[in-house]
């Protein structure tokens, strides 16, 4: 327990940081007044002014933070030299008086940065280790001797297209169908070095324990590993491809909840994402670099949804705010934000309790096979 809770923190910081980093790094390059940043959440245990910026250690060692001047008052320009006791010079420093591409690229680079993370974790694993991609069809690993599969002249290699016509790409569904169609005819539609064909079998009623209906060991995975000066661009492309998926699975899950009123599944808090943490450090090095590089691209897909409180509800009021020409009104700004902070709040709560529900259980957020 202990040491899940210290991996929690730690990837949780690494990517909170990662991200904060970003808006840090290019408000630094457009001259914007950074007054703090933070590891940790305050209250604040120590701090060092570097120049005109505190970088601090904050009690809450979950994940830092970026202050940027003038970034409360983003949307309005509220900020008063009176107020505030600073030079105009200082003014022209502070965020929300920046061109609102500056404000955009900054409010952006947290995403990107996460993004990044991901695909140098991404590239390194396909370097050192490999990384297992899912494939398009599932592949034979071997074909057992006296097996319906021999006797239909299945090989290994041999990609399952279809069954009797339709698609099917995970390892449960194929098993599953295996049995539930013992002793009747079944149809595969298989593809060898590129030539697809069809073969019929009978799956099993009886079989020998360890074989299955059909007598194949099969798998939708395959090991992918590249040289160093060729991963970073096949990184990119897993990274790319995840966060289309994360995407997606997003999209179903917002459609089944507001169209069919159907109860999100598969879905982790803190707690969740705590206990996913703790599975994945118990099965090395490379599961959880794998694990903390989807949590990245979690992160960035997030975060760029155009949700008020998110940097995507930001980007989003920018974004308003170049093509009328002119700033939304800042109180209905931060209403917008007050609002979508609150939802979220709301939301992690419930999924929360909807955690701790399952952790008490016993069960587990991975599907069994």
């Amino acid at each position: 327990m202990l040491v899940t809770i210290i991996a929690f923190l730690v990837i949780l910081s690494v990517l909170v940081l990662v991200h904060e980093l970003g808006h840090f790094l290019f408000a630094k390059k457009f001259g914007i007044k950074v007054e703090e940043f933070g590891f940790g959440f305050p209250p604040r245990v120590f701090g060092k002014k570097i120049g005109e910026t505190i970088y601090s250690i904050n009690l809450l060692p979950v994940g830092g933070f970026v202050k940027l001047y003038g970034e409360d008052e983003a949307g309005g320009g509220t900020v008063k030299s009176s107020k505030l006791k600073v030079k105009s010079f200082d003014l022209k420093r502070a965020f929300f008086a920046r061109p609102a591409l500056q404000r955009a690229t900054i409010i952006l680079a947290g995403v990107i940065m996460n993004f990044i993370l991901a695909v140098v974790l991404i590239s390194y694993l396909f370097t050192a280790h490999g990384v297992a991609i899912p494939t398009a069809n599932i592949r034979i690993l071997e074909v057992t001797s006296n097996s319906p599969a021999e006797a239909a002249g299945l090989k290994k290699a041999d990609e399952i297209v279809s069954l009797n016509g339709k698609k099917i790409n995970q390892t449960k569904d194929f098993a599953d169908f295996a049995r539930k169609n013992a002793g009747r005819e079944i149809k595969l539609e298989v593809k060898r070095n590129g030539k697809v064909f069809q073969a019929k079998l009978v799956p099993r009623k009886n079989f020998p324990k360890g074989e299955g209906p059909l007598g194949v060991a099969i798998t939708n995975v395959e090991i992918k590993k590249y040289p160093w000066y060729s991963a970073p661009f096949f990184g990119t492309l897993e990274a790319v491809k995840f966060s289309f998926m994360i995407l997606q699975g997003l999209s179903e899950m917002v459609v089944n909840l507001v169209i069919y009123g159907k109860t999100p599944t598969g879905i982790a808090g803190p707690v969740g994402v705590a206990q996913l943490t703790g599975q994945a450090v118990s099965y090395g090095i490379v599961a959880t670099l794998w694990f903390t590089a989807l949590l990245s691209l979690n992160l960035a897909v997030v975060n760029i949804l155009p949700i008020p409180a998110l940097d995507g509800g930001r980007l989003f009021f920018i974004f308003i705010e170049m093509l009328s020409g002119r700033k939304v009104n800042p109180r209905y700004e931060a209403l917008a934000h007050a609002i979508g902070l609150a939802i979220l709040l709301a939301l992690i709560l419930l999924v929360t309790f909807s955690d701790v529900a399952r952790l008490l259980s016993g069960k587990s957020l991975l599907p069994k096979m």
